[in-house]
């Protein structure tokens, strides 16, 4: 069993890949503790429901989210909006490398899975998909005020559709078999349309 300094961190992120590759509702609490390699005690020392350890889960895969998206090394605003397409594609890669497939979005599989039994998970969730729009509607209203954006588009609305367009593109490509490169191709050509020709 492992040290107790980092049984927290392992259960979260061994919890994590199972949520992604299996779904919450099939994995057991055994099952976590198996992978984390912890006692049950120290599940339950951490975590008084898997309802709990979900919303951490949520927490880690929010907080990968918005670094990858800050990461972005665009050298103007338009750049640096298109590079949205590259860190969601990013992200989708890496699942699917690691698992073999398209696994989906870990916020969107959870919102189906959970959002309508339980209240707690559906309010983190709304938080996290909250707080990736906001990331999304930054650097929309930093391409409109470099005059990035075209005439009319309204920047909040434009990364409400980015986020919307991300969410449904990854749930066709999990049931349709798609790549990783179809989401990100997608939400390039949401955001070059809203674009000014030439911007940069």
């Amino acid at each position: 069993m492992g040290r107790t300094s980092d049984s927290r961190e392992r259960i979260v992120r061994a919890s994590a890949r199972l949520f992604l590759s299996r779904s919450y509702g099939a994995v057991s609490v055994d099952e976590l503790c198996a992978a984390a390699e912890v006692r049950k005690g120290s599940f339950y020392h951490f975590f008084p429901s898997k309802a709990e350890l979900a919303k951490a889960v949520i927490d880690l895969h929010t907080d990968a989210l918005v670094a990858r998206l800050r990461a972005n090394s665009g050298s103007g605003p338009a750049q640096r909006l298109r590079g949205v397409a590259d860190a969601v594609g990013a992200i989708q890669s890496r699942f699917e490398e690691k698992f073999g497939r398209i696994v989906g979005c870990p916020f969107g599989n959870l919102a189906a899975e959970l959002s309508t039994v339980d209240e707690g998970l559906r309010d983190r969730l709304a938080s996290a998909f909250g707080r990736w729009e906001r990331e999304f509607a930054e650097l929309c209203h930093r391409a409109r005020e470099a005059g990035a954006l075209r005439d009319g588009v309204d920047p909040d609305r434009l990364a409400h559709s980015m986020l919307a367009l991300a969410q449904g593109q990854i749930l066709l490509a999990k049931v349709g078999g798609l790549s990783s490169a179809s989401v990100s191709q997608a939400l390039r050509d949401l955001i070059d349309v809203h674009l000014r020709e030439g911007a940069v």
